[in-house]
């Protein structure tokens, strides 16, 4: 759906955010290996980056059910994990003042996505760029996550995908024995 068919899309009451078009694949793949299923919800692709997640979510209702579906980075897990967000950060690397936690899950509430499978839960940071290296482990990093839960959602749930990691040549050299 292109930002000016969000009005349209506004009586919903389930929206699947992703980034572009080009990740239809990967709801696909949710849909196949996690059993996700959100038929009923109304999918909204936003374009990359803070501003074109804010010009294109500003007008949902808060109280609307939002499922951010994409692709992330990490430090140490395998490519092809699905992970549950749990919670979400900026990421600024050269900051040293706390940045903002916002929750995704309660923990001790048990899985909140509609899955038939078990998936990894982690922390997910968000970044304004691709991050090449990072001391963080047992996380993921994205581009959009904290912008859409900054808009204030009160059921903002995301499932990412790792498709890249941090460090390929290490990843590789541990993994394959490549050098």
């Amino acid at each position: 759906m292109a930002k000016n068919e969000v009005n349209r899309a506004l009586a919903a009451k389930k929206y699947i955010v992703m980034a572009e078009e080009g990740e239809q694949v990967l709801l696909d793949k949710a849909r196949e290996q996690l059993g996700l299923d959100l038929k009923d919800a109304e999918l909204i692709y936003t374009g990359v980056g803070a501003i074109n997640i804010i010009q294109t979510l500003r007008d949902l209702d808060r109280e609307a059910e939002i499922y951010n579906i994409g692709y992330a980075g990490s430090a140490n897990f395998d490519l092809g994990t699905w992970v549950e967000v749990t919670e979400v950060r900026l990421n600024h690397p050269n900051v040293t003042y706390p940045e903002p936690e916002l929750k995704l899950i309660d923990e001790s509430l048990g899985a909140e996505l509609p899955l038939d499978h078990d998936t990894v839960r982690a922390v997910c940071y968000t970044n304004c760029d691709f991050v090449l290296a990072s001391d963080y482990k047992d996380c993921v990093f994205d581009m959009e996550l904290a912008f859409i839960a900054a808009l204030g959602f009160k059921h903002l749930h995301a499932l990412k995908y790792v498709s890249d990691n941090l460090s390929l040549h290490a990843y590789h050299e541990l993994t394959n024995g490549v050098e």
